[in-house]
């Protein structure tokens, strides 16, 4: 039996009236299935309950998203720029890299912590290696760079003085550190997450000083051999 096609309701629409209901329609998608993936998980999610849970028919959140892993990803990426904006503030204004590190990772937190509840759920997905979900997957590269972008940011914009060969390495290796932050959030059953935020004020101060000592002759070779060896043993995308 051949699918019939589902017939244009929006073929009288102005292209930018069509084009601001196909957004409203993506992010009712996204939305729908959000909640139900905090509500009854990932695995149990089915595009089907999504399309139903959005108010629109199956076919059309096919249309929009081929999968529920398309769905993650788009999550990826609209978290990914609540944290750009989040952290836009103290980029702005703050010139020390401490305050610079310590106010990102905080703004991810502040982004993040609406969906704490479904965190545990969706990360139990995303760190299995193979899957699209984990954040050193092909499918997650621009979220990944994004983020790497980011923490570069973090670097250029401090008025620290840093090595210029830890300099230009750092930004990669302060993702995996954030993503030991959010790691840890995921497990974090304290008030409103507050010794995730304790984690990132104490331990700042640790990659502040550690960043400055790599300026030392004596501890800069040590410095980049250990940014040598995350290089060297960075996941490869699957």
């Amino acid at each position: 039996m051949t699918c019939m096609a589902e017939p244009d309701l929006t073929s009288h629409l102005t292209p930018r009236a069509r084009q601001a209901r196909a957004e409203e329609t993506r992010a009712a998608i996204i939305d729908a299935a959000l909640r139900l993936f905090r509500e009854t998980g990932y695995e149990a999610t089915t595009m089907r309950a999504i399309a139903r849970e959005a108010g629109v028919s199956t076919g059309n959140a096919y249309y929009y998203f081929a999968s529920k892993e398309e769905l993650i990803r788009e999550f990826y990426a609209g978290n990914q720029a609540e944290h750009e904006a989040a952290s836009r503030p103290i980029l702005d204004r703050e010139t020390q890299f401490a305050a610079r590190l310590r106010g990102t990772l905080r703004a991810q937190i502040d982004v993040m912590r609406p969906y704490h509840a479904f965190a545990a759920k969706y990360f139990k997905h995303a760190a299995e290696p193979t899957s699209a979900l984990s954040p050193f997957s092909t499918e997650s590269s621009e979220a990944r760079n994004a983020a790497i972008a980011l923490y570069r940011e973090v670097v250029e914009g401090s008025a620290n003085r840093i090595d210029p060969d830890v300099r230009a390495r750092l930004p990669e290796l302060l993702w995996l550190y954030a993503l030991g932050v959010v790691l840890y959030w995921v497990h974090d059953t304290s008030p409103d997450c507050a010794k995730t935020y304790q984690l990132i004020d104490r331990t700042v101060p640790l990659v502040d000083r550690l960043v400055w000592m790599s300026r030392l002759p004596v501890l800069r070779t040590t410095m980049t051999e250990i940014l040598s060896i995350v290089e060297d043993l960075r996941p490869t995308p699957v």
